[in-house]
């Protein structure tokens, strides 16, 4: 089965597209990040559905959420579907730790 990997709107796609320029390091990991999330779309961690944030769910209408662990200080947030022949996973953001904490309410 294939994986497709999509960016969950086209500005964050441009969005990450600029971080070649802007922030190379980042860039690499997230291209990394996505590469391995084609090979095994299983491979972040995933969130239980209660503790996936309402304002995830109300935002991007998901039902499941995986957590790709980047740099020590930032995360990659993404999402599994499926269609009859593969799966996909989209792209939902990406974050440093301190948004990472106040989105899931940790501190």
């Amino acid at each position: 089965m294939e994986c497709k990997i999509n960016f969950i709107d086209v500005d964050l796609k441009k969005i990450f597209e600029e971080l070649e320029n802007s922030d190379p390091r980042l860039f690499k990991e997230i291209d990394k990040a996505i590469k391995d999330i084609c090979q095994n779309s299983f491979c972040g961690r995933n969130v239980k559905k209660k503790l996936i944030p309402k304002e995830l769910i109300q935002k991007y209408k998901i039902d499941n959420l995986w957590i790709y662990n980047l740099r020590k200080d930032w995360r990659l947030l993404y999402s599994v579907g499926r269609d009859e022949i593969e799966l996909i996973a989209v792209i939902l953001d990406w974050m440093n730790h301190k948004d990472y904490e106040r989105l899931f309410k940790f501190s």
